[in-house]
């Protein structure tokens, strides 16, 4: 199960704002240990990119070289 599957959106917590809006945004995130911020990161990138397991792993390029 990956991030995205295991976390809800709480739609009682979910408030549509203005940017012009003065927020608490940055106080919440600096109450967060470093490790919390990091999470909260990769899982707004698994949302916005999608997540595959396939493409986590390194490529191998495979090419014949002719000798001349």
């Amino acid at each position: 199960m990956n991030a995205v599957e295991a976390v809800r959106l709480d739609r009682a917590a979910f408030v549509i704002t203005s940017l012009d809006d003065d927020s608490y945004e940055p106080e919440y995130w600096r109450s967060k240990t470093p490790a919390q911020r990091m999470e909260a990161l990769e899982l707004t990138r698994q949302i916005i990119y999608g997540y595959d397991p396939v493409t986590t792993r390194l490529q191998r390029v495979f090419e014949v070289a002719e000798l001349e």
